[in-house]
């Protein structure tokens, strides 16, 4: 049965104990409350779950815990990407054995100025010839400097093994221009809650969001708003949302969303170093914000 990846998923965040190793059992505990939400299932090992800080032994360790606590029904992505072709394989190919359902793959980045664009094609053909489960490209130029374009998205969405795109550019009119190029059933999910409701209405299907791991039961609630086409509602809650998204993630980056995240009564805590805590002078604004977004049950 083909992956269908429509809908809101979260890029979870890795929590650590106070001596600074990686905290599975924090980590099932938040995934056991994202379970109650609509969430369609879950990111592990994103850009927001600092992965590139992390050893492979901890990769690993958040995978199994991932998948020992996501409730059934929750499809389950990986973050596989790395720096080599091969290491992208092996990483893909481990995912897989431990019950993903689909692996997002960044692209490489650190010998950028050699890097064109028969480069990423012949790199992501190879990944989607070698895996065992669907590919999802991740375009992040914010963290990468790399940038998948129109021609070379649309001509890997023509492989069988490569589903959809992470877009986490912000821009629309890539995405516009994908889903109009792109084969039917090629998922375009937009990585920016500043952008889902202009995303969702130029034909994306869903999205991966870091603010989802401090705010899933509003971005959730965006996204069923658009499919009912209630769009004057979608459109003012949207405005909220980037509002949010602005303080809480691209201002405060991870320690901003973690500090959401503990108000919220999930686990953040803090970031692994060089990434450094949350400065003080900073956590009112996102207090603020977060009180606003509380959904009203949970303010009465």
């Amino acid at each position: 049965m083909p992956v269908d990846v429509t809908g809101i998923f979260p890029a979870l965040t890795t929590p650590y104990n106070q001596d600074g190793l990686i905290a599975p059992d924090r980590f099932k505990r938040n995934l056991s409350r994202y379970n109650r939400t609509g969430l369609a299932g879950y990111v592990v090992l994103g850009s927001t779950g600092e992965s590139v800080l992390l050893s492979s032994a901890e990769g690993d360790a958040l995978l199994s815990a991932g998948k020992e606590a996501a409730e059934p029904g929750k499809l389950l992505i990986a973050g596989t990407g790395a720096e080599s072709t091969a290491e992208t394989i092996a990483r893909t190919k481990r995912a897989a054995s431990l019950g993903y359902d689909v692996a997002l793959v960044k692209t490489p980045y650190y010998y950028k100025p050699a890097y064109k664009a028969e480069v990423y094609l012949r790199h992501y053909f190879s990944v989607a010839d070698q895996s065992p489960i669907p590919i999802l490209l991740y375009s992040v130029p914010v963290f990468t400097g790399i940038t998948l374009e129109t021609p070379e998205v649309v001509e890997l969405a023509q492989h069988p093994n490569i589903i959809g795109i992470k877009d986490s550019s912000g821009v629309i009119q890539r995405v516009v221009e994908v889903v109009a190029k792109a084969p039917a059933g090629f998922r375009v999910l937009t990585g920016s809650a500043a952008v889902l409701h202009p995303a969702l209405a130029s034909g994306a299907m869903g999205a991966i969001l870091a603010l989802a791991s401090a705010l899933p039961e509003r971005c959730v609630e965006l996204f069923e708003l658009f499919l009912q086409g209630r769009r004057e509602e979608a459109k003012k809650l949207q405005q909220r949302l980037a509002s949010a998204s602005k303080a809480i993630v691209s201002e405060g980056s991870i320690a901003g969303l973690k500090y959401a995240m503990d108000l919220r009564g999930y686990y953040g805590g803090l970031p692994r170093l060089p990434l450094l805590p949350l400065a003080e002078e900073k956590k009112q604004a996102i207090a603020e914000i977060v009180g606003q977004m509380e959904p009203t049950a949970a303010r009465a």
